[in-house]
């Protein structure tokens, strides 16, 4: 652990001095990772590119202010900046049909079901995630993946919160279905290939 923490601290200070090759190796080591935080919240894989050069010239441009607080923190700082050039690209390009439902017809949260992803492969879930509207699929990632509150991701996008939370309530409504429909998928096919 302390021999990771001194590489991170060691790559960071190089890239600070503008080493190439540290540089290389950051955008080797982290481009994978950051490239499924960016598409989360776009779904078209040219934008996705755009997003993640313009966060890794962010970052490269940043990263003298980054303040290592632990294993893990690098690339949860440099996710950060991808979020929010992603939400960016979002807000300015796509039309995130954000409406609310009206307060008396959101469930309370605790009566809320939740998706359940277990016996699911992460490569469908994600694309799964990703063939939301624009919209629910912001509010979706917000709330679950970077663990924003409701009243935290209407500040960011600027809508009312009971937006904020009609926009996840929608999301995890079509995400359930997406689920129940690719269970009865497989099952058909297994019927199928046991005949």
């Amino acid at each position: 652990m302390i021999e990771k923490e001194n590489s991170e601290r060691e790559l960071v200070r190089q890239i600070v001095q503008g080493n190439r090759f540290a540089m290389k190796r950051f955008y080797d080591d982290y481009a994978g990772y950051l490239t499924a935080v960016s598409a989360r919240y776009i779904s078209n894989r040219d934008d996705i590119k755009d997003v993640l050069q313009d966060s890794f010239l962010k970052i490269f441009n940043a990263i003298h202010m980054f303040e290592y607080r632990g294993e893990g923190s690098l690339r949860a700082w440099a996710s950060r900046i991808v979020a929010n050039e992603a939400l960016r690209h979002v807000s300015a390009n796509d039309k995130m049909q954000l409406i609310g439902l009206p307060e008396e017809e959101l469930p309370l949260a605790a009566e809320e079901p939740e998706p359940d992803f277990d016996d699911i492969p992460v490569a469908v879930i994600q694309e799964m995630i990703r063939m939301l509207p624009p919209g629910y699929r912001t509010v979706f990632n917000l709330y679950v993946f970077e663990e924003k509150s409701h009243r935290e991701i209407a500040s960011m996008l600027h809508i009312a919160e009971s937006s904020s939370a009609s926009q996840l309530h929608r999301a995890k409504a079509i995400l359930m279905k997406e689920i129940e429909l690719y269970r009865l998928k497989i099952k058909h096919d297994e019927r199928s290939m046991a005949k």
